[in-house]
């Protein structure tokens, strides 16, 4: 385990002895599932040592535990990002300090772009695969051969398990799910059109600044990842309006309430298998 890991669970463990079995990252406009968990404590990021801390507008910054039903959650309330100028190895260091308080399941949430017409503004959209080739991967550098081996396999990075599990979620909810893969740029300038036509060329369906380098790093640690992105807005140069965070955060509230019945429900479902 990192040093920095290491130290960052030791203080956590001086504040609560929770062993999470899922690890939840809240996106951008959607902090707000965090209320409802059944908290039994919360540590901001500011107290942990050498812990980067979310410099966002809409993105919180502290770990909350506690339960959805009888599952034990340890969710994110605000992610760190690489474009905010932190080394990569500290903006996964929050999935790797999860993974250490025992979580075995990563639930990614996004907010992104959409690029084809199945991802409209307002979708919830199951993430099928990623591509990380716009960004440097999180697992450059030493290994360390008790988390992982040194040239992973990512095959199949989104577990087809817990994925059928939201697909089972979305249908038990009448919440139209559409599914896709999704692609991380660095930002935190948005896309221009020519990006986004030559993304669409790659068959990606939505795009975004974060998550491909969380499930990266968690499936080299051997967690199992399952991902949920909203499309918030159409990516650049198909809506023929200019994009803002703003958006992305009106998009959030407006899909709030299925939003927080598709997690919740998937959720549950994870806390059955074994």
């Amino acid at each position: 385990m990192d040093h920095k890991v290491r130290k960052a669970l030791e203080y956590v463990r001086t504040v609560t002895d929770f062993e999470p079995k899922v690890a939840l990252i809240l996106g951008s406009g959607l902090g707000n599932y965090a209320g409802q968990l059944d908290v039994l404590c919360e540590i901001p990021y500011t107290e942990i040592p050498g812990f980067p801390v979310s410099t966002v507008e809409g993105h919180d910054g502290r770990f909350i535990f506690g339960t959805v039903g009888a599952v034990p959650v340890v969710c994110m309330k605000g992610r760190v990002h690489f474009y905010e100028g932190y080394e990569m190895e500290q903006v996964v260091m929050p999935t790797r300090l999860m993974a250490a308080m025992g979580a075995k399941i990563l639930f990614l949430t996004n907010a992104s772009g959409g690029l084809l017409p199945e991802h409209y503004a307002g979708a919830l959209s199951l993430i099928t695969d990623h591509v990380s080739l716009f960004v440097k991967n999180p697992l450059i550098g030493p290994n360390d051969d008790e988390e992982g081996p040194r040239f992973p396999d990512m095959t199949e990075v989104y577990s087809k398990e817990l994925s059928d599990e939201v697909r089972k979620a979305a249908k038990d909810e009448g919440i139209d799910l559409t599914e896709g893969v999704y692609a991380q740029l660095t930002g935190p300038s948005f896309e221009t059109p020519a990006e986004i036509r030559l993304l669409k060329q790659l068959g990606i369906g939505m795009v975004g600044m974060s998550t491909v380098i969380e499930a990266i790093v968690a499936r080299h640690i051997g967690m199992q990842v399952c991902g949920v992105s909203l499309v918030s807005n159409l990516a650049a140069g198909l809506s023929g309006k200019a994009l803002s965070h703003e958006e992305v955060q009106e998009s959030g509230r407006l899909a709030e309430e299925k939003f927080t019945r598709l997690v919740t429900s998937s959720i549950l479902r994870f806390g059955k298998l074994d």
